[in-house]
């Protein structure tokens, strides 16, 4: 070969070396949340090797990363047409089956391809994994069966160990952070052994955070992830876990400046190639920082080109930015367009949440048609509790207050109960108060007693509780002459410390009330008198009391005229 060939064939293999493109550069790009560069270079890996059935695989994670899903059942698919014995191409068309619910057709080749593999492929047994820890429908005891059983070298030869990677660790932490309860320290454990093959791995690191933040450990949460972007500087899932946090509506998180900054950093050293993603968190940054007129005229120029996913995304982020302006019908206008174009069953929880906001919002003279967007808030409002299957005693209670708004207060007390049923609710003895108290304003008064008393029972030192107790059975008992409500109200007033009378003033003059009738219908004047006389020095010109002393003195006089009446007959 002469020396001009020799160099054209140089020439030629450094060429192809810059553009071929491998399944590791492919995995690069998913760890760092860039799917669709990661997307691009597993095509041009398959192109360069089209019987690698890795690349088929993990090019169909990307395109779920992408959110399109027939666009991965196709890859797996294809790849499947190519590597007809593909254990892990299996496992992709069984995560398929998992997102189109199809449960049974999933396990079966979950089943089939870690039998072909005898647990003991990586790429094949965290595949399973993954699909049954991340998507609705999944067995997470099943993943952390096949974790454990890829990891177990027990009885194994020296040929047949199995050398674990950063990688399986951090599936196997995953399987134990969604089985949740206990299992929290195990998946820190786990997390902590991917570290210790791989001290720089921000995966890990961003992971304990979200078992902390499920504990509720907040501060320790936001600590991983700040240290997860610290650690690696251009992990963008590391400023998304922050971005969420400080976006979600709860008072120890929600920070729309923080929001935006950490939303801003996870764009800028996100996917470059991802161009609708970027263009549509640029546009929720201006609304982040309330440019909603700004938000509204990036999106409304997003929208001709967007894909359907993104046209979702941007119809709601100009409708909410509408919203927020205090322009409802123009909200309203965008979401009923997107109600009527979009297929009920592709509508999300998002879509349904805004909606039931933007026709609570609305305002008409005409009584009738206030009414009907009452009613279709409601309406929206239990859609998107319904389709919002986590169970969250945070999303209940937001569902109750928004009830609550609407003067719909039996719906209140309903979600407020479903809120109280949740496992370790901080907030369960808040959830229980609000229940019984809007069964009360709902008029369901012995379902507010019921509540009543199983809260004064679990919280006896709640003198509040008593009163309302008192109040429920005031209530089934108008005239106060069964003495429902006689022994809440007697104990509610001895709970009252002499300082806090005055504050409690409405409160007292009730259950005053109350007893002075039940004593009077007792004919116990004795009894009554206290009770008159409490009411008396803090209402000098309370109704009730005047009643019952012209009645009284009525009585009196009665009384005294048919004595004398009496004595005189007597004396004839």
């Amino acid at each position: 070969m002469n020396r001009r060939n020799s160099l054209f064939v140089a020439m030629l293999c450094i060429a192809n070396g810059a553009m071929a493109q491998t399944v590791e550069d492919g995995l690069k790009d998913l760890y760092y949340g860039k799917y669709q560069t990661a997307k691009q270079n597993l095509e041009k890996a398959i192109t360069a090797k089209p019987t690698d059935d890795r690349a088929y695989y993990y090019l169909g994670i990307a395109e779920l990363g992408l959110e399109n899903k027939d666009a991965a059942a196709a890859a797996f698919t294809k790849g499947l047409t190519a590597v007809p014995t593909s254990s892990l191409l299996m496992v992709g068309q069984g995560r398929i089956d998992l997102l189109n619910g199809k449960t049974a057709e999933a396990k079966q080749k979950f089943e089939a391809a870690s039998t072909a593999t005898e647990g003991r492929d990586g790429d094949v047994a965290r595949a399973i994994a993954d699909a049954n820890t991340e998507i609705k429908g999944g067995d997470r005891g099943y993943a952390l069966t096949i974790m454990e059983k890829l990891l177990n070298n027990e009885g194994r030869k020296k040929k047949q160990m199995y050398t674990a990677t950063a990688a399986d660790y951090i599936e196997l932490g995953d399987a134990y952070r969604y089985l949740g309860g206990e299992n929290g320290g195990k998946a820190i454990t786990t997390y902590e052994k991917a570290l210790e093959l791989d001290a720089n791995n921000a995966e890990a690191v961003m992971k304990q955070g979200l078992v902390n933040y499920n504990a509720r450990l907040l501060q320790q949460a936001v600590a991983d992830w700040s240290k997860a972007t610290n650690m690696d500087a251009n992990y963008a899932p590391a400023y998304f876990e922050l971005y969420q946090f400080y976006i979600t509506q709860r008072k120890e998180q929600f920070s729309l400046p923080h929001a935006a900054q950490y939303l801003q950093k996870y764009v800028e050293v996100g996917d470059p190639s991802d161009k609708s993603k970027n263009e549509y968190y640029l546009a929720a940054i201006n609304f982040y920082q309330k440019d909603y007129d700004g938000a509204i005229a990036k999106a409304k120029a997003l929208l001709p080109a967007a894909n359907d996913v993104y046209k979702g995304k941007l119809t709601l982020l100009a409708a909410d930015a509408h919203l927020q302006k205090g322009d409802s019908l123009s909200a309203k206008s965008l979401m009923d367009e997107r109600v009527k174009a979009v297929p009920a069953e592709q509508l999300q929880v998002n879509d349904y949440k805004l909606l039931s906001a933007i026709y609570g919002k609305l305002k008409h003279s005409d009584s009738a048609t206030q009414a009907g967007y009452q009613q279709t808030a409601g309406l929206y409002l239990e859609k998107y509790a319904e389709t919002d299957t986590t169970t969250d005693a945070e999303k209940y209670r937001n569902v109750a207050e928004a009830y609550k708004d609407m003067r719909n207060y039996a719906k209140a007390a309903q979600w407020y109960g479903k809120a109280l049923e949740v496992k370790e609710n901080p907030a369960a003895m808040t959830d229980h108060f609000y229940k019984a108290f809007y069964e009360y304003y709902a008029a369901d008064y012995s379902g507010s007693d019921a509540s009543w008393t199983s809260f004064t029972e679990k919280y006896p030192t709640q003198p509040t509780a008593f009163y309302w107790k008192g109040m429920a059975n005031f209530a089934l008992d108008q005239q106060a002459k069964e003495g429902r409500g006689k022994d809440a109200f007697e104990k509610y007033i001895g709970m009252v410390k002499p300082e806090d009378e005055a504050r409690n003033k409405r409160f007292l003059l009730n259950a005053y009330t109350y007893l002075m009738l039940y004593h009077y219908n007792k004919e116990d004047q004795a009894a009554m008198q206290p009770y008159m006389d409490k009411l008396v020095a803090i209402d000098p010109n309370n109704d009730t009391v005047r009643q019952v002393k012209e009645f009284l003195s009525s009585s009196n006089k009665a009384a005294g005229s048919s004595a004398k009446a009496a004595t005189a007959n007597g004396s004839k």
